[in-house]
């Protein structure tokens, strides 16, 4: 697996009705295709991309102090199975 791939995941403790109703929902709908619909493996540049268009939404920093965002970026563990 390669160190640039990253996982983009619904942070379900955020709420974030604005942002989902607000353009999130078809952003989202984006990079999920052939995934499940709470998580996609995606290269970290393009994932990078995506965060920051999803930035730029309405409600994307409305979360609470634990999640602040309604979908986090985390690290693949490179023993994970793709």
């Amino acid at each position: 697996m390669s160190a640039d791939m990253v996982r983009l995941s619904i942070d379900f403790e955020n709420a974030a009705t604005s942002w989902w109703e607000g353009g999130g929902r078809d952003l989202w709908e984006s990079v999920v295709e052939g995934f499940d619909n709470n998580s996609a493996l995606l290269d970290r540049s393009l994932a990078e991309s995506w965060l920051a268009q999803a930035s730029q939404l309405p409600g994307w920093n409305d979360g609470p102090e634990h999640a602040p965002h309604p979908v986090r970026l985390e690290e693949v563990d490179e023993d994970e199975l793709l």
